[in-house]
């Protein structure tokens, strides 16, 4: 039998727990957000788009802090949980052929207008971008769904999703990431969903056992932490992509057009 791997995957580990540092100097405390610490990385058809080079790992483990014991983006992992959520609620919205052109730039060279017009196209444009604006170095990720054929309408076979990204250079010469700096990647949208939402599954399940081992311990030593209300964040982030996915941004797309319109530089070929 012939298995073919997903074109997205997302990928991450927990710091072990003995190793998470609470927040607060005065008071410190272990939260919820705090405690998903540790690394993670998108695989795009083959490509890991949060691993940096060889290179830059060596510089990294060089600095005083020592840098990470992974090749991947060292953050907490709740940062990427609540923007793909992000975008699963605000990019799920077909784009309209005429608008692709538009909607495939991740650097679009837009003039300056104060006009509700022209907000709609920018808050439009923006929603599609995995927020990565924390990181050292942020690559430019930017997600659009498409429905080809309008008559088999959603999840049919013409309704994908297409993730391109854009490595940005670093002025310092410290952070590379490793292969090539561009590319897109374009699978179906209910593969999309579907790595989202085995995300959303195992960071719940790994944060559960997580709070299930500090209800058994109580807080390490010189730390607070309060089991019950991770225990309630805990439920409420379990409503966090269901809701997502619930959610119509019923996007007014002549306000759209006529902001891109009036937006965009001169000299822009787009439908």
């Amino acid at each position: 039998m012939t298995t073919t791997d997903p074109a997205m995957r997302i990928r991450f580990g927990l710091t072990p727990l003995e190793q998470v540092g609470p927040w607060g100097a005065e008071r410190p405390v272990l939260h919820w957000f705090g405690l998903t610490d540790g690394w993670y990385c998108v695989d795009l058809g083959g490509h890991e788009v949060l691993r940096y080079s060889e290179r830059s790992v060596r510089q990294l483990r060089n600095e005083e802090e020592g840098g990470p014991p992974h090749p991947y983006v060292d953050y907490y992992v709740v940062r990427l949980w609540e923007d793909m959520i992000a975008l699963v609620s605000g990019a799920m919205e077909p784009v309209p052929p005429d608008l692709l052109d538009v909607a495939a730039e991740l650097s679009p060279e837009w003039t300056w207008l104060d006009t509700p017009e022209a907000e709609a196209a920018l808050n439009w444009h923006s929603v599609g971008f995995l927020y990565t604006d924390y990181l050292r170095v942020a690559p430019h990720i930017r997600c659009w769904r498409t429905v080809a054929d309008a008559d088999a309408g959603a999840d049919g076979p013409g309704d994908t999703v297409t993730v391109a990204w854009e490595h940005q250079p670093d002025p310092e010469g410290v952070i590379e990431f490793a292969g090539p700096p561009t590319g897109r990647v374009t699978m179906p949208t209910s593969e999309f969903l579907a790595a989202v939402t085995e995300l959303d599954r195992a960071l719940l399940a790994a944060m559960d056992r997580r709070i299930g081992a500090l209800e058994a311990s109580g807080p390490p030593p010189g730390a607070e932490v309060d089991t019950e209300q991770l225990r309630r964040e805990h439920r409420d982030r379990a409503t966090w992509l269901p809701r997502a996915r619930d959610r119509q941004p019923g996007t007014d797309w002549d306000a759209v057009r006529t902001g891109v319109r009036a937006l965009l530089a001169p000299g822009f070929r787009g439908n």
